[in-house]
């Protein structure tokens, strides 16, 4: 090892931390890295980076702790070096934890793509938003069918959702439900894998994601990227998507790192545009060829059908919407509030007073939340207090919006005797527009331009 290596902080949320630290710091012995902090998540504070995945240098591993601690901990271990490694945050959120590292004499640091991308030996179509909640998961489960149907062999990569054990985790395929029960996979982890699992799909996932890549390229002719929050790609793209919200206008130039996809990607998705006003829809537009005048742009929608409508009508119903979506995400409501609005309904009832302790916690927590029930499920204490919560209600139906099964998933912690009725989402492209034939276009020129060096 150095004799003086740089010490640094990497401030993270259990995803982009790691992976930096994995590709860059590592192997290095110019570098120690004597802890992270964590944010976002609940509970990943209390944990060590596993000396497994942190490799021969850090024979004890690396301690993970609040945030909130990230002065005292820079103090204490004469920290050189703050770095920043998450998102879905505002820009100036960004700038205020630069202040704080700034205030205590550290060097503040933010490691772009070109450090921190992996290369695969396949192409990759990475799909990334500008914002959590855009419909990132719709989009690549649309394009992995529609390269199965072409023969093509994808692997679907998804971002890390490292919330257990990390050493288990460093390398995880999943293509059975039986596979999510014995990862022990949590509420939000099941909301992104499920739905692969339902359309016959494999995806692969966990914490070192040099390791995930050879897996995956073992059994497959192309990767298919599914990003996470609105972070840029692992892996270094071929064609790069980056979807904006029709229904968030400025929040494409407003969040770190999102900002960067709209101004890296390939190809632009408009999401959600069947849902949003003409003038949304033009304000986007006008920011697209501000910031990226060189993209393709395609127009999505995102329709909503409810499993059963008979079991709603007239009844007294509590919406479900995805976590992260309505928490970190920012939105209000969901999908699941949208189809309880179209629905014959009687009433939408607020959860809010009847939120038992830990959910409470969370609405306290994320102020913005609308009438609608976050479906958080980090361990198995908050997805019992979800089922308690909903009891408690005294609805006659659920909407879930969240994407997974959720009445087969809280049935063994305590008994819901309501209908839970899923309103189920995917992309669809507008009139005129075709996302495939747009990816194709793009991997087409990539090819060329390869072949003429």
């Amino acid at each position: 090892m150095s004799l003086n290596p740089r010490r640094l902080v990497i401030m993270g949320a259990a995803g982009r931390d790691f992976h930096n630290f994995n590709v860059c710091c590592r192997d290095d012995p110019a570098c120690r890295v004597v802890a992270f902090t964590a944010t976002q998540i609940p509970g990943i504070d209390s944990r060590r980076y596993p000396a497994s995945l942190a490799g021969p240098l850090y024979p004890d591993g690396i301690p993970i702790v609040p945030e909130s601690d990230l002065e005292n901990l820079c103090l204490h271990e004469a920290v050189d070096t703050v770095v920043f490694a998450y998102s879905d945050v505002p820009h100036a959120h960004v700038m205020h934890a630069a202040a704080r590292a700034s205030a205590i004499g550290c060097d503040f640091e933010l490691w772009g793509p070109q450090r921190t991308m992996l290369q695969s030996r396949c192409p990759v179509i990475a799909v990334t938003a500008v914002r959590t909640g855009c419909g990132k998961s719709q989009v690549s489960r649309h394009l992995a069918q529609k390269l199965a149907d072409t023969g093509a062999r994808a692997a679907v990569i998804r971002h890390p959702m490292p919330y257990g054990n990390l050493a288990d985790q460093a390398v995880q395929r999943f293509a059975s439900l039986e596979d999510l029960e014995a990862a022990n996979c949590t509420i939000e982890e099941r909301e992104e894998y499920e739905p692969y699992i339902e359309a016959g799909l494999v995806i692969f996932a966990g914490a070192d994601y040099a390791r995930i890549l050879t897996a995956a390229e073992t059994e497959a002719d192309l990767i298919l990227w599914d990003g996470g929050n609105n972070d840029w790609p692992f892996f270094r793209p071929d064609v790069w998507i980056t979807l904006v919200d029709a229904l968030r206008p400025g929040h494409e130039t407003a969040y770190w790192p999102g900002e960067t996809n709209l101004r890296a990607a390939d190809i632009l998705v408009i999401a959600k545009a069947d849902a949003a006003e003409h003038d949304a829809i033009a304000r986007i537009e006008a920011n697209i060829r501000a910031a990226n005048p060189d993209a393709a742009v395609v127009q999505g929608a995102s329709p909503v059908v409810l499993d059963d409508p008979k079991a709603v009508r007239g009844q007294r119903v509590l919406v479900v919407e995805d976590g992260p979506t309505i928490t970190h995400g920012g939105m209000a409501t969901g999908a699941g509030f949208a189809a309880a609005k179209a629905s014959a309904a009687a009433e939408i009832i607020d959860p809010r007073p009847f939120a038992v302790p830990e959910i409470a916690q969370v609405f306290a927590d994320y102020p913005h939340i609308g009438p609608v029930l976050p479906a958080v499920g980090y361990n198995q204490a908050q997805q019992k207090a979800l089922a308690d919560t909903i009891a408690a209600s005294g609805a006659g139906a659920v909407i879930a919006g969240t994407p997974i099964d959720l009445s087969a998933r809280l049935s063994a912690l305590h008994p819901v005797n309501v209908p839970i009725v899923r309103a189920r989402y995917s992309y669809a492209d507008r009139e005129g527009y075709s996302l495939f034939a747009a990816v194709q276009q793009a991997l087409t020129a990539k090819r060329k331009e390869a072949d003429h060096g």
